[in-house]
């Protein structure tokens, strides 16, 4: 299927909605990982709501079924990593660190659609290596968070990997569904080893004021069951890479928009945006030289 102009305007709609993911997550006042436990909660009912209203699909093959859960639990990692990024550093580090996405499909699709990762591929892997370098080089006291950032930008590739083979033949609001209660239930797992650990007081007896709530409904029902479900609908029409070469743009739609919002704590040093910069120019460049170079094959050798 040829992807029409809507379709990718529709694309950059969802990018730029997904911009505001981390500076939502920051205003909650609930700690990252109660926040994403009810946002994962919030969009399986609303997804499972959307399906009954529009008359979609429950039901998949067993076989399916554990694999979009599964693929679930990794979503569930994904933005556990994400908005622990954000809390331990700030938003920027955050996207800084989910800005390597593509370059992680670029080595991932190849191993799952069965071709060999090419010498292009590696280089502009290192180029990216040479911008965190940077950042790390610098006084950057937010090593942490950076890694975590990263962390969640290789999950980011992983799923949607996945879900470009899934929605091949399952319906995109029935792999939402099942990945965001896939999430939800990772994320219920984990909260004993995070309340015994990590916790401050006791969890989930920590109530979301109304403000909470509202961040936490625009993540779950806008960004989540508009967002994903409307993402994953896409793949269809859209490779897994230009899908995750535009989602490069998030990184930049949310700096600024964060340095807006929170001002002089979303500052950074001169080589924290040279080395970002660094990153960005080898995620948005390396499709055109690619496109130039090479071609993907079709089917496996």
């Amino acid at each position: 299927m040829t992807p029409s102009t809507s379709d990718y305007l529709k694309l950059h709609f969802i990018v730029f909605l997904w911009g505001f993911t981390g500076i939502l997550g920051k205003l909650v006042s609930l700690p990252a990982v109660e926040m994403v436990f009810y946002r994962t909660l919030l969009a399986a009912i609303g997804m499972a709501v959307l399906i009954v209203i529009l008359k979609r699909q429950f039901k998949v093959s067993s076989g399916d079924f554990v694999k979009i859960l599964l693929t679930g639990f990794i979503v569930g990692v994904h933005w556990l990593t994400f908005f622990i990024s954000a809390r331990v550093s700030n938003v920027s580090v955050s996207l800084v660190g989910f800005a390597t996405a593509s370059l992680w499909t670029a080595f991932l699709e190849p191993i799952v659609k069965g071709y060999k990762i090419r010498t292009i591929e590696v280089g502009f892997g290192l180029i990216v290596l040479a911008g965190l370098y940077v950042i790390f080089s610098s006084d950057f006291s937010y090593s942490g968070g950076l890694i975590l950032g990263v962390l969640s930008g290789l999950t980011c590739a992983i799923f949607s990997v996945i879900n470009s083979q899934l929605v091949k033949k399952t319906d995109s609001f029935t792999i939402t569904f099942y990945e965001m209660t896939g999430a939800c239930i990772a994320v219920a797992m984990f909260l004993p080893i995070y309340q015994h650990y990590w916790a401050e007081g006791n969890l989930l007896r920590l109530s979301p004021t109304l403000n909470d709530w509202i961040y936490i409904a625009l993540l779950a029902w806008l960004c989540s069951v508009y967002g994903y479900s409307a993402g994953v609908e896409l793949m269809k029409k859209v490779s897994v890479f230009f899908f995750q070469l535009t989602l490069n743009l998030e990184p930049v739609y949310g700096i600024i928009m964060a340095v807006l919002v929170f001002g002089e704590s979303e500052q950074m040093n001169t080589k924290f945006y040279v080395g970002t910069l660094i990153i960005l120019f080898a995620v948005l460049l390396y499709p055109m030289v690619k496109r130039k170079l090479t071609t993907i094959p079709t089917s496996s050798p």
